[in-house]
């Protein structure tokens, strides 16, 4: 899935796309300009043409929040119309939609807001496409609608705020709610953002790398979200030269879309339908003993039918699996999310607990432990 904005964030309504269309007429959400959404049609027609499904949100945070004098373009007189208009624009299309876009209600208005603009959704597309809510970071859908049945799954923003930081905690916190809905991290430390950005008032020359995204999706998938957001600073504003840069973008986006990050995020993908993933859960009480918590904590998931275990170390340290309840052959590989390479570590009959010492050690140096029953 790849996530999208109908109302972009940087003067998304008032600046012309390519085009040089505006969305809106007069800056009214009721009257939509049909040769923008007709761009945007076509895109989400070549997505789905490809295989993609579309995450799209009907507008970012700052149009319907009332933040530093900005001008609010929907709200709940219009909200409601506004959804309904897009939904039958896009019923047929492969999309789930996405509220919120970085904000979160500070009043009843603005709580309120969202609730029509899913309601309108579901009015004009008849409930045919999913919907979730993108929330400001730190932060949780759930804080403010996971009783709403519009509310299909959490979303949550860990964000960007430092190295080492455990989004898998926002995951298990959901999963402890009733009911219990699905969840994942919509907005994790990006590829090449600036470290902190919010938290200073200087320069930040630190940036995120590959191990960080690496981490992140690693972290949020073996404590159960069912999937994972991949972002990169100069990818998501389509940096390019010329064009006023946010948060310290300076590489072109087409060459971005190259950085390892990205790449392993696929091998992620690819390590999880292997070993059927929809069939793994967290099983932390596997794991006997290993770091426990901050950035070099361990995570293990399993099969509900017992005969697969993976186990992540994210710096490599050595962990000890409680093996007592295996049943038949085991074979055991270590497998490097960096290179997508798998390597052959033991097969046997072990029935004991068992200390497991990763190739490497050290920032970087994350491995995974894929145990399966053979025989």
């Amino acid at each position: 899935m790849v996530q999208a904005v109908l109302l972009g964030e940087a003067d998304g309504i008032t600046v012309p796309n390519a085009n040089g269309d505006c969305p809106l007429i007069d800056g009214d959400v009721t009257r939509l300009n049909e040769a923008y959404f007709e761009h945007c049609d076509r895109i989400m027609e070549e997505a789905n043409r490809r295989g993609i499904v579309m995450g799209v949100l009907p507008s970012w945070g700052r149009y319907w929040v009332n933040r530093k004098g900005q001008k609010r373009y929907i709200d709940r007189s219009n909200a409601e119309e506004y959804g309904r208009l897009l939904g039958e624009r896009f019923r047929d299309r492969e999309l789930i939609w996405i509220l919120g876009g970085d904000c979160m209600p500070l009043d009843e208005d603005e709580w309120e807001t969202p609730v029509l603009l899913a309601r309108g959704l579901k009015e004009g597309d008849g409930g045919r496409h999913l919907i979730t809510f993108h929330p400001v970071g730190p932060g949780q859908s759930s804080a403010f609608y996971h009783q709403q049945e519009w509310l299909d799954f959490n979303m949550n923003q860990s964000s960007h705020g430092t190295h080492d930081h455990d989004n898998g905690l926002f995951i298990r916190a959901d999963y402890a709610l009733t009911p219990v809905k699905p969840t994942l991290d919509g907005e994790p430390r990006y590829e090449q953002m600036q470290v902190g950005f919010y938290n200073s008032v200087q320069q930040v020359f630190d940036r995120f790398d590959d191990f960080d995204v690496r981490q992140a999706a690693y972290f949020a998938v073996f404590s159960g979200a069912c999937g994972h957001t991949y972002g990169n600073n100069n990818i998501w504003q389509m940096w390019e030269a010329g064009r006023e840069p946010l948060i310290g973008a300076d590489i072109p986006w087409k060459e971005a879309l190259h950085h390892p990050g990205a790449r392993q995020m696929g091998y992620l993908r690819g390590l999880m339908e292997k070993n059927d993933f929809s069939n793994l859960r967290p099983a932390p009480e596997l794991i006997l003993d290993g770091p426990d918590r901050g950035g070099e904590k361990i995570l293990a998931l399993a099969s509900e039918a017992g005969d697969r275990v993976l186990v992540y170390s994210p710096y490599g340290r050595k962990f000890t699996l409680d093996n007592r309840l295996r049943r038949g052959v085991w074979q055991d590989a270590w497998f490097d999310p960096r290179y997508n390479v798998s390597s052959f570590l033991h097969r046997g009959t072990n029935r004991a607990m068992q200390t497991y010492t990763p190739p490497t050690e050290g920032r970087g140096r994350d491995w995974v432990l894929v145990a399966e029953r053979v025989e």
